[in-house]
Protein backbone atom coordinates (compact mmCIF):
# COMPACT_ATOMS: atom_id res chain seq x y z
CA UNK A 1 0.00 0.00 0.00
CA UNK A 2 1.32 3.43 -0.97
CA UNK A 3 2.31 5.84 1.79
CA UNK A 4 0.04 8.88 2.07
CA UNK A 5 2.07 12.08 2.40
CA UNK A 6 -0.81 14.58 2.36
CA UNK A 7 -4.41 13.99 3.37
CA UNK A 8 -7.00 16.76 3.03
CA UNK A 9 -10.34 16.17 4.73
CA UNK A 10 -13.31 18.53 4.34
CA UNK A 11 -11.05 21.60 4.19
CA UNK A 12 -12.87 24.91 3.84
CA UNK A 13 -11.50 28.45 4.09
CA UNK A 14 -12.84 31.99 3.81
CA UNK A 15 -10.72 35.14 3.84
CA UNK A 16 -11.71 37.97 6.23
CA UNK A 17 -14.63 40.01 4.87
CA UNK A 18 -15.19 37.57 1.99
CA UNK A 19 -18.84 36.76 1.32
CA UNK A 20 -18.21 33.16 0.26
CA UNK A 21 -15.74 30.44 1.11
CA UNK A 22 -12.73 30.35 -1.20
CA UNK A 23 -12.36 26.61 -0.58
CA UNK A 24 -15.34 24.36 0.06
CA UNK A 25 -15.10 20.85 1.49
CA UNK A 26 -11.88 19.86 -0.26
CA UNK A 27 -10.97 16.18 -0.03
CA UNK A 28 -8.03 14.36 -1.62
CA UNK A 29 -4.80 12.51 -0.86
CA UNK A 30 -1.28 12.62 -2.28
CA UNK A 31 0.90 9.53 -2.27
CA UNK A 32 4.63 9.42 -1.65
CA UNK A 33 6.59 10.16 -4.82
CA UNK A 34 3.52 11.38 -6.72
CA UNK A 35 3.56 14.41 -9.02
CA UNK A 36 0.16 16.06 -8.59
CA UNK A 37 -0.83 19.07 -10.69
CA UNK A 38 -3.58 21.46 -9.57
CA UNK A 39 -5.45 23.26 -12.34
CA UNK A 40 -8.40 25.63 -12.50
CA UNK A 41 -9.59 28.98 -13.75
CA UNK A 42 -8.48 32.26 -12.17
CA UNK A 43 -10.07 32.57 -8.74
CA UNK A 44 -10.69 28.83 -8.44
CA UNK A 45 -8.77 28.69 -5.14
CA UNK A 46 -5.45 27.23 -6.29
CA UNK A 47 -3.15 29.55 -4.34
CA UNK A 48 -5.37 29.33 -1.28
CA UNK A 49 -5.13 25.55 -1.45
CA UNK A 50 -1.32 25.81 -1.60
CA UNK A 51 -1.42 27.87 1.61
CA UNK A 52 -3.58 25.20 3.24
CA UNK A 53 -1.26 22.41 2.10
CA UNK A 54 1.86 24.20 3.37
CA UNK A 55 0.45 25.17 6.78
CA UNK A 56 0.41 28.91 6.02
CA UNK A 57 -3.30 28.43 6.64
CA UNK A 58 -4.15 28.33 9.52
CA UNK A 59 -0.91 29.64 11.10
CA UNK A 60 -0.10 32.82 9.14
CA UNK A 61 -3.26 33.68 7.22
CA UNK A 62 -6.32 35.04 8.98
CA UNK A 63 -9.75 33.74 8.05
CA UNK A 64 -12.32 31.07 8.82
CA UNK A 65 -10.83 27.60 8.49
CA UNK A 66 -12.47 24.20 8.93
CA UNK A 67 -11.40 20.66 8.21
CA UNK A 68 -8.09 18.86 8.59
CA UNK A 69 -4.85 18.62 6.63
CA UNK A 70 -2.32 15.96 7.57
CA UNK A 71 1.24 16.51 6.33
CA UNK A 72 3.62 13.56 6.77
CA UNK A 73 1.43 12.34 9.61
CA UNK A 74 1.21 15.76 11.29
CA UNK A 75 -2.11 17.59 11.63
CA UNK A 76 -1.38 21.15 10.48
CA UNK A 77 -3.61 22.60 13.20
CA UNK A 78 -1.69 20.89 15.97
CA UNK A 79 1.89 21.65 14.88
CA UNK A 80 3.73 24.93 14.46
CA UNK A 81 4.62 26.22 11.01
CA UNK A 82 8.32 25.86 11.89
CA UNK A 83 7.72 22.14 12.40
CA UNK A 84 5.73 21.71 9.19
CA UNK A 85 8.40 23.47 7.11
CA UNK A 86 10.83 20.72 8.04
CA UNK A 87 8.68 18.40 5.94
CA UNK A 88 7.27 20.64 3.24
CA UNK A 89 8.72 23.44 1.09
CA UNK A 90 6.88 26.00 -1.02
CA UNK A 91 8.00 28.03 -4.04
CA UNK A 92 5.92 30.94 -5.32
CA UNK A 93 5.25 32.14 -8.86
CA UNK A 94 7.45 35.25 -8.69
CA UNK A 95 11.11 34.35 -8.07
CA UNK A 96 12.01 38.02 -7.63
CA UNK A 97 9.92 38.18 -4.47
CA UNK A 98 11.92 35.33 -2.94
CA UNK A 99 15.44 36.70 -3.46
CA UNK A 100 17.03 38.29 -0.38
CA UNK A 101 20.81 38.11 -0.78
CA UNK A 102 23.56 39.09 -3.22
CA UNK A 103 25.03 35.63 -3.89
CA UNK A 104 23.37 32.42 -5.02
CA UNK A 105 24.99 30.26 -2.33
CA UNK A 106 23.86 32.64 0.43
CA UNK A 107 20.37 32.69 -1.08
CA UNK A 108 20.10 28.92 -1.16
CA UNK A 109 21.31 28.64 2.45
CA UNK A 110 19.06 31.43 3.78
CA UNK A 111 16.05 29.34 4.80
CA UNK A 112 18.08 26.60 6.45
CA UNK A 113 20.01 29.22 8.43
CA UNK A 114 16.73 30.55 9.80
CA UNK A 115 15.94 27.04 11.02
CA UNK A 116 19.29 27.15 12.87
CA UNK A 117 20.53 23.91 11.38
CA UNK A 118 24.19 22.98 11.97
CA UNK A 119 26.58 24.93 9.73
CA UNK A 120 28.13 21.84 8.13
CA UNK A 121 24.67 20.45 7.35
CA UNK A 122 23.59 23.75 5.77
CA UNK A 123 26.67 23.87 3.55
CA UNK A 124 26.28 20.25 2.49
CA UNK A 125 22.56 20.58 1.77
CA UNK A 126 22.96 23.90 -0.04
CA UNK A 127 25.58 22.52 -2.42
CA UNK A 128 23.46 19.42 -3.02
CA UNK A 129 20.46 21.62 -3.84
CA UNK A 130 22.52 23.76 -6.22
CA UNK A 131 23.74 20.63 -7.97
CA UNK A 132 20.20 19.21 -8.26
CA UNK A 133 18.85 22.35 -9.97
CA UNK A 134 21.92 22.48 -12.25
CA UNK A 135 23.27 25.80 -11.02
CA UNK A 136 26.85 24.66 -10.38
CA UNK A 137 29.32 27.46 -11.06
CA UNK A 138 26.81 30.16 -10.13
CA UNK A 139 27.40 30.04 -6.37
CA UNK A 140 28.96 33.53 -6.25
CA UNK A 141 26.68 35.14 -8.86
CA UNK A 142 24.14 37.83 -8.00
CA UNK A 143 20.68 36.16 -8.13
CA UNK A 144 19.04 39.33 -9.45
CA UNK A 145 21.21 39.18 -12.59
CA UNK A 146 20.15 35.66 -13.56
CA UNK A 147 17.58 34.71 -16.19
CA UNK A 148 14.00 34.03 -15.13
CA UNK A 149 14.44 30.26 -15.32
CA UNK A 150 17.69 30.44 -13.35
CA UNK A 151 16.07 32.60 -10.66
CA UNK A 152 13.25 30.11 -10.28
CA UNK A 153 15.73 27.24 -10.03
CA UNK A 154 17.55 29.13 -7.27
CA UNK A 155 14.21 29.57 -5.47
CA UNK A 156 13.60 25.81 -5.76
CA UNK A 157 17.12 25.12 -4.45
CA UNK A 158 16.41 27.36 -1.45
CA UNK A 159 13.46 25.15 -0.56
CA UNK A 160 15.43 21.96 -1.20
CA UNK A 161 18.21 22.96 1.21
CA UNK A 162 15.81 22.30 4.08
CA UNK A 163 15.41 18.72 2.76
CA UNK A 164 11.60 18.70 2.50
CA UNK A 165 9.74 15.49 1.76
CA UNK A 166 7.09 17.45 -0.16
CA UNK A 167 7.61 20.37 -2.54
CA UNK A 168 4.76 22.74 -3.43
CA UNK A 169 5.20 24.92 -6.51
CA UNK A 170 2.59 27.66 -7.04
CA UNK A 171 2.68 28.49 -10.76
CA UNK A 172 6.51 28.48 -10.86
CA UNK A 173 6.61 28.93 -14.65
CA UNK A 174 3.89 31.57 -15.09
CA UNK A 175 6.42 34.32 -15.83
CA UNK A 176 8.92 32.22 -17.77
CA UNK A 177 9.56 31.75 -21.47
CA UNK A 178 9.42 28.24 -23.01
CA UNK A 179 13.10 27.58 -22.29
CA UNK A 180 12.79 28.64 -18.64
CA UNK A 181 9.61 26.60 -18.30
CA UNK A 182 11.31 23.47 -19.63
CA UNK A 183 14.27 24.02 -17.27
CA UNK A 184 11.96 24.08 -14.25
CA UNK A 185 9.97 21.02 -15.34
CA UNK A 186 13.16 19.06 -15.99
CA UNK A 187 14.35 19.84 -12.45
CA UNK A 188 10.99 18.78 -11.02
CA UNK A 189 11.11 15.51 -12.97
CA UNK A 190 14.58 14.77 -11.59
CA UNK A 191 13.39 15.46 -8.04
CA UNK A 192 10.60 12.95 -8.54
CA UNK A 193 12.45 10.25 -10.46
CA UNK A 194 15.86 10.39 -8.78
CA UNK A 195 15.00 11.55 -5.27
CA UNK A 196 11.40 10.25 -5.06
CA UNK A 197 10.17 13.61 -3.80
CA UNK A 198 6.44 14.27 -3.62
CA UNK A 199 5.57 17.21 -5.88
CA UNK A 200 2.43 19.37 -5.87
CA UNK A 201 2.38 21.99 -8.61
CA UNK A 202 -0.12 24.63 -9.66
CA UNK A 203 0.19 25.30 -13.37
CA UNK A 204 -1.93 25.82 -16.48
CA UNK A 205 0.67 24.58 -18.98
CA UNK A 206 -1.06 21.55 -20.42
CA UNK A 207 1.80 20.37 -22.66
CA UNK A 208 4.14 19.97 -19.69
CA UNK A 209 1.38 18.53 -17.49
CA UNK A 210 0.73 15.83 -20.06
CA UNK A 211 4.41 14.95 -20.19
CA UNK A 212 5.34 15.04 -16.50
CA UNK A 213 2.32 14.75 -14.17
CA UNK A 214 1.00 11.55 -12.60
CA UNK A 215 -2.38 13.01 -11.66
CA UNK A 216 -4.36 16.21 -12.13
CA UNK A 217 -6.78 17.79 -9.65
CA UNK A 218 -9.13 20.41 -11.11
CA UNK A 219 -10.58 23.16 -8.92
CA UNK A 220 -13.63 25.18 -9.90
CA UNK A 221 -15.15 27.92 -7.73
CA UNK A 222 -13.35 26.59 -4.67
CA UNK A 223 -14.43 22.96 -5.09
CA UNK A 224 -12.82 19.84 -6.51
CA UNK A 225 -14.38 19.47 -9.94
CA UNK A 226 -12.45 16.39 -11.04
CA UNK A 227 -9.25 14.46 -10.50
CA UNK A 228 -7.55 11.77 -12.56
CA UNK A 229 -4.71 11.04 -14.95
CA UNK A 230 -3.83 13.66 -17.59
CA UNK A 231 -5.53 11.44 -20.19
CA UNK A 232 -8.75 11.28 -18.14
CA UNK A 233 -8.84 15.01 -17.46
CA UNK A 234 -7.95 16.22 -20.96
CA UNK A 235 -10.54 13.90 -22.51
CA UNK A 236 -13.35 15.20 -20.28
CA UNK A 237 -14.78 18.03 -22.36
CA UNK A 238 -17.31 19.00 -19.69
CA UNK A 239 -14.53 19.56 -17.14
CA UNK A 240 -12.37 21.42 -19.67
CA UNK A 241 -15.19 23.78 -20.58
CA UNK A 242 -16.30 24.41 -17.01
CA UNK A 243 -12.81 25.17 -15.70
CA UNK A 244 -11.60 26.96 -18.86
CA UNK A 245 -8.70 24.55 -19.38
CA UNK A 246 -6.65 24.21 -22.54
CA UNK A 247 -5.67 20.77 -23.80
CA UNK A 248 -2.32 19.69 -25.31
CA UNK A 249 -1.94 20.11 -29.06
CA UNK A 250 -1.66 16.35 -29.55
CA UNK A 251 -5.06 15.98 -27.90
CA UNK A 252 -6.53 18.77 -30.03
CA UNK A 253 -5.59 16.83 -33.15
CA UNK A 254 -7.25 13.72 -31.75
CA UNK A 255 -10.45 15.60 -30.93
CA UNK A 256 -10.53 17.15 -34.42
CA UNK A 257 -10.13 13.74 -36.04
CA UNK A 258 -12.84 12.20 -33.85
CA UNK A 259 -15.21 15.00 -34.87
CA UNK A 260 -14.63 13.89 -38.47
CA UNK A 261 -15.42 10.30 -37.56
CA UNK A 262 -11.78 9.19 -37.52
CA UNK A 263 -10.78 7.40 -34.31
CA UNK A 264 -7.20 6.97 -33.14
CA UNK A 265 -6.02 3.98 -31.13
CA UNK A 266 -6.16 5.80 -27.76
CA UNK A 267 -6.14 9.43 -26.67
CA UNK A 268 -2.69 11.05 -27.05
CA UNK A 269 -1.65 13.82 -24.65
CA UNK A 270 2.01 14.16 -25.59
CA UNK A 271 3.52 14.79 -29.02
CA UNK A 272 5.26 11.43 -29.29
CA UNK A 273 1.98 9.58 -28.69
CA UNK A 274 0.19 11.72 -31.25
CA UNK A 275 2.85 11.17 -33.91
CA UNK A 276 2.85 7.42 -33.26
CA UNK A 277 -0.93 7.05 -33.41
CA UNK A 278 -1.36 9.21 -36.51
CA UNK A 279 1.46 7.21 -38.13
CA UNK A 280 -0.43 3.99 -37.37
CA UNK A 281 -3.59 5.53 -38.82
CA UNK A 282 -1.79 6.52 -42.05
CA UNK A 283 -0.15 3.11 -42.37
CA UNK A 284 -3.55 1.47 -42.03
CA UNK A 285 -4.98 3.76 -44.69
CA UNK A 286 -2.10 2.94 -47.08
CA UNK A 287 -2.65 -0.79 -46.62
CA UNK A 288 -6.35 -0.37 -47.40
CA UNK A 289 -5.55 1.64 -50.52
CA UNK A 290 -3.00 -0.96 -51.58
CA UNK A 291 -5.54 -3.73 -51.10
Amino acid sequence: MAEIMVRVENASFRYPNAKEYNLKNINFEVEKGEFLVIMGENGAGKTTLCKVLSGIIPHSQEGSYFGDVTICGLNSKEHALSTLTQHIGIVLDDPESQLFTTEVLDEVAFGAENLELPVDEIRRNAQWAIDVVRMQGYEEKDPTRLSGGQKQRVAIASALTMQPEILILDEPTSQLDPIGTLEVFQVVRELKETYHMTIIMVTHKSEEIAQFADRVLVLHAGEVLAQGTPQEIFRNQEVLDKAWLAIPQASEVCVALEQQGIALNGFPVVLEEGVQQIGQLLNGARKEMGA
